[in-house]
């Protein structure tokens, strides 16, 4: 493949993201591994020395993203509802990676109360990488413990919450937070002015790829805010990836899908990338396949400034950002 030209490589690459489907699928990613340009893989111990935390960790891609943090090196801290389950995740790692170190926290990340007890616990001086990954998609609204819709509580609020409690802890280190977005995001438009999804009827999927464009959405105002203490931000999406979460809640999705999508580690490579690349790359871009991507595929859905910062406005009132010592 050394003859392939690089702006042709380049366009089919770019073709791939446009269109959706092929790039988004098993065969995407394997394609763009095959072409020039492809960024090296991280080097054994790329992460050694270091202390990546991933919430979400028991299955799918916060479960592959632990144990390639481990195969890297790094001290890996398992954020988890269920503390049981985690212990079990905790000793098939320990196995599968001979010296592993891993441990288990629990939090769960859509209890803003929670997230506060979590930092407050956090028996850790340092932390270098904090992947959000922890998902949900409730068939039906749902509010969180402070009555929050969920997804909204789960993907936007506990995220930058406990990234603000852990700030003193990732900063002056080349720290990277990973947001673990979706490409179903790329279908909505932000909205700023219903952001606990009271108006219309709801629908599940909807208010999956709601909050997450939330995300993606704030990644310039987080970078701008994370930037000064030399805290990296990033939104990493895994194409459709064959997990769990797919399985359970969109199951005819899954059926139809089912042979075109990744695995787990395919779908968690960009993140994993992400986190032991050198230097950093530039701090509040959305990531799919190694390469950094357009945040709107769709006129209707772009975003103004005024929207963006209403929105924040938002997040920072709720998770009472204003509370916190800086």
């Amino acid at each position: 493949m050394s003859s392939f030209p690089q702006g042709l490589a380049r366009g089919v690459d770019t073709v791939m993201d446009r269109t959706v489907a092929p790039g988004f699928t098993k065969i995407g990613l394997a394609v763009r591994r095959s072409l020039p340009g492809w960024p090296a893989d991280p080097a054994p111990g790329a992460l050694a020395g270091k202390t990546a935390a991933v919430t979400g960790a028991t299955s799918g891609l916060g479960l592959a993203t632990a144990e390639a943090f481990a195969r890297l090196g790094a001290d890996v801290r398992l954020v988890v509802r269920d503390v049981q389950k985690a212990a079990g995740v905790r000793s098939r790692l320990e196995a599968a990676v001979p010296g592993a170190a891993v441990s288990v926290d629990r939090c769960d990340v859509s209890d803003l109360t929670d997230v506060r007890r979590f930092a407050r616990e956090l028996e850790l001086d340092r932390l270098d990488v904090l992947v959000h990954n922890a998902g949900a998609m409730p068939p039906e609204r749902t509010e969180s413990p402070q009555g929050h819709e969920l997804t909204m509580a789960l993907h936007v609020l506990g995220p930058v919450l406990m990234t603000e409690l852990l700030a003193p802890r990732l900063a002056g280190h080349d720290a990277r937070v990973l947001m673990v977005t979706s490409g179903g995001m790329y279908g909505q438009q932000l909205r700023a002015d219903d952001p606990e999804y009271l108006e219309g009827d709801y629908a599940p999927a909807t208010a999956y790829a709601r909050s997450k464009r939330a995300q993606v959405e704030l990644l310039p105002v987080l970078a701008e805010r994370w930037s000064p203490a030399g805290i990296g931000v990033h939104a990493t999406h895994p194409g459709w990836a064959d997990t769990p979460g797919v399985v359970e809640s969109l199951p005819t999705f899954h059926k139809l899908t089912g042979p075109l999508l990744r695995d787990a580690a395919g779908g968690a490579d960009t993140t994993v990338w992400l986190a032991a690349v050198r230097p950093q790359p530039p701090s509040g871009e959305l990531w799919h396949d190694r390469r950094a991507r357009p945040t709107h595929l769709l006129r209707r859905t772009r975003t103004g400034e005024a929207e963006r910062r209403e929105l924040w406005d938002w997040v920072s009132d709720q998770a009472g950002l204003d509370e916190i010592a800086r």
